[in-house]
Formats: C-alpha cells, structure tokens, sequence
C-alpha cells in the first residue's frame, strides 16, 4: 500500500522538476541572450559611433557591473516576496528593456539603457540556484544545474550568434532588434511553464536580517573559496571573448564580421559540457571535476596564443567547455555547503561571478589595448592560476571533513 502511494507520489514530484528544469532553461535563454547580445557587437558599436573599444565593452561591462549591484537586493527581496514573483517581473522588465534598445540615438543612451537592463536582470540568476536547491532534492541538483546551465550557455550563444549574422545584412540596429525579440519569446516561454514554488518559505528581509545572513555564508571557508572561484574564472572567459572580435577582424585573420560572429558557435561545447559535468561531480566528486575542468581553459588558453585560425578555434573550444562546466559544479556546490539562508550564499556567489565578468572582463581590456591578445593571455593565465589554488583548498577541505567525519 506504501508502494501504490509512492508512485503517484513520486510521478508527481518528477512532472514537478521536470517543469522546474524546463523553465528555468528558457529562463537561462532568454537572460544570457540579453546581457550578451552586445558583445559580439563591439566593432561595430566603435565604427558606428567612433569608439574606442574599450568604450565600446561598457556596452557589456555595463549590464554585468549593474546587475551585480542589484543581485544581493533582489536575492533578499524574493526571501520574502517569492522566488518565482521576481524571475518573472525581472525577465520581463529587461525583455521591454531590449525592445527599446535597438532605438538608441547615441551610445551613451545604449550604455545606459544597458546599464538599466543589468538591474532588471538581476532577479532570474540571482533567484534561480536558490529556487533550485529548494525545490529539488540533493541527489539531483548537480544534473538539474546543469540543464539551467546549458540554458545559460545555449543564451549566451543565441546572443552572441544571430547579432555576428545579422551584421552582415544589416546594422547593429537590426541586429540588437532581432536578438531582443528571440528573448522576448523565451520570456514568455519561461513565465508560462514556471510552475509555483513548494519548498519556499518567506523569511524577513529587513537590513539586519540580510546582513545577518550574509555574514554567516561569509563565515563558510568552503563558499568563500567558491565566490574567489567564481571571480577569476568568469572574469577571465569574458575578457577572451570580450576582445576575439577585434582579434579576428584585423590583421592577420581579417574575418568579416558576420564570419567572426560564427565564433560564438564554440558556445555548444559549453552546453554538451554542463550538462555532463553537474551529472559527473555527483558521481566521482566535485573537486575532481573542478580541477579537470580548470586544467582544459589552461589549455585552451595557450592554444589561442599563435596566429593559426584552428589552433585559435580549438582553444577556444576548450575554454568555453571548461568554464561552464566548472560554473556548472561549483554553483551547485554552493547551495550544497549553504547553510541558513541558501539565497543569501547564491547572490553572493553571483555577486562575485558578475563583479568578475563587469570589472575584471572590463579591466583585461587595458592589458589588450597595451600589449595585445599576449598581454590578455598572460592576464587570464593569471587568474587561472589563482582558480588552481582556490580548487585545492577546496579538495584539501572536502578530504579533510571526510576524513574527521570517519574517525
């Protein structure tokens, strides 16, 4: 008789994730269409409107830097009001955003309406792992992660893809047009299918709370290393692919923009990755998968420094399925380690992934403005070192509690 409930029971609760996982993959689309839609671009940004390229990434520095900003607010705002209230009133906000961008009569207004756009897409990632680890067990949420990962990456490919081809019938105008209204449509996918939360239970969030919860998970050695890793490696992703446009359409590869926009197809090894990563950690452990992963970017990297166009493909290739798996992993580990408020350690986490992607993609931009993709490749090979070191106090943590809680 227990057996004939538990199947109904379980049935439910697998139509439940499943739509949960479904959601949030559109949601993961149509966010990171929308915050990436500009990088590929750049050049074209600084030929319309005589910038410098520098300038031109605000466009993209712009979105990341302000919804770091708002990622802490918002992740105590939906501990009271609902997580699944702000996902939606964030994905459409920033989806009318971007309807409105393609308009802009100079570049200050699309820095700005940019900048806009990052606050309002704040609510999705920085609500999103905490809705997870609330609505889907332990057992599952390294493979559920990793759905909403690919959804993240398949939108940063959408992104990044349909702009570079548009560019070659039309202007950034178009282009920037084009991409909003493909987000706009996964909005509307994502607000239809999120089914309402279940494990959710409002807490207060008045100031003292916040901080209260904030200082605990900052108290954790384990989410702390976590935050440092999120940093660097998204930092260092960015900046490569913040600046391969302007690579890749001057000497020696010339490549017209529309075939320089191919280049954000590498995108799909970072959706097969993440997917296959979250389901690998659970299996043969985190640390293992993290280093692994960290290791193919550092390959990937040194593959980028010659002037061959394969050699600069297969790099990149690597990178990008490096670092969505590694996102893939430690952001689960995070609401693993969480304790207390899991929203709270899952904005600081984003806060720490998008203050790396806004101010240290920006930052490596001086470096390649001196010295070039050398000087670049030797800024982000710095910042995979530190990920190595932050890895290995991970793993070093991880044996240790294994080992006193045997003994």
């Amino acid at each position: 008789m227990t057996s004939m409930k538990s199947g109904p029971a379980a049935a439910g609760r697998t139509a439940h994730e499943r739509r949960i996982t479904t959601a949030l993959f559109a949601a993961g689309l149509a966010t990171f269409a929308t915050m990436y839609s500009t990088q590929a671009l750049l050049p074209s940004l600084s030929a319309a409107f005589d910038a410098t390229p520098a300038h031109a990434a605000l466009a993209v520095s712009l979105t990341t830097a302000f919804l770091a900003l708002a990622i802490i607010p918002v992740s105590a705002l939906s501990s009271r009001i609902g997580r699944t209230r702000v996902m939606m009133v964030s994905a459409i906000g920033s989806a009318v955003i971007g309807l409105l961008l393609p308009f802009s009569p100079t570049l200050e207004v699309l820095l700005t309406g940019r900048a806009l756009q990052g606050l309002t897409l704040a609510g999705v990632p920085a609500v999103a792992m905490a809705y997870l680890a609330e609505e889907i067990g332990t057992s599952g949420l390294g493979a559920a992660m990793g759905v909403y990962i690919a959804g993240t990456s398949m939108g940063g490919l959408i992104g990044r893809v349909i702009p570079g081809f548009v560019l070659g019938l039309g202007s950034w105008r178009w282009a920037e047009a084009i991409i909003s209204v493909a987000a706009a449509v996964c909005t509307v996918w994502f607000v239809r299918s999120l089914p309402p939360s279940r494990g959710f239970v409002a807490r207060p969030a008045g100031i003292r709370t916040v901080l209260g919860d904030l200082a605990l998970q900052l108290r954790h050695r384990g989410l702390l290393a976590l935050f440092g890793l999120a940093l660097v490696l998204v930092g260092g992703f960015v900046s490569l692919y913040n600046f391969l446009g302007y690579r890749l359409t001057q000497p020696p590869f010339e490549l017209p923009d529309a075939v320089a926009g191919l280049v954000f197809l590498l995108y799909f090894a970072g959706t097969a990755v993440a997917t296959v990563a979250g389901r690998l950690a659970d299996r043969v452990g985190r640390p293992r998968v993290l280093a692994g992963t960290v290791l193919l970017m550092g390959v990937g990297l040194v593959l980028t420094v010659p002037d061959n166009l394969v050699t600069l493909i297969f790099g990149m290739a690597f990178c990008t399925a490096g670092f969505f798996g590694a996102h893939t992993v430690a952001s689960a580990w995070v609401g693993v380690l969480a304790t207390g408020n899991r929203g709270a350690a899952s904005s600081l986490y984003l806060f720490s992934f998008y203050v790396g992607s806004g101010l240290v993609g920006g930052a490596v931009g001086i470096a390649y403005t001196r010295h070039g993709w050398a000087g670049l490749v030797i800024c982000v090979a710095a910042l995979l070192t530190v990920a190595l070191i932050l890895v290995s106090t991970l793993a070093f943590r991880t044996q240790h509690l294994r080992v006193d809680s045997t003994g």
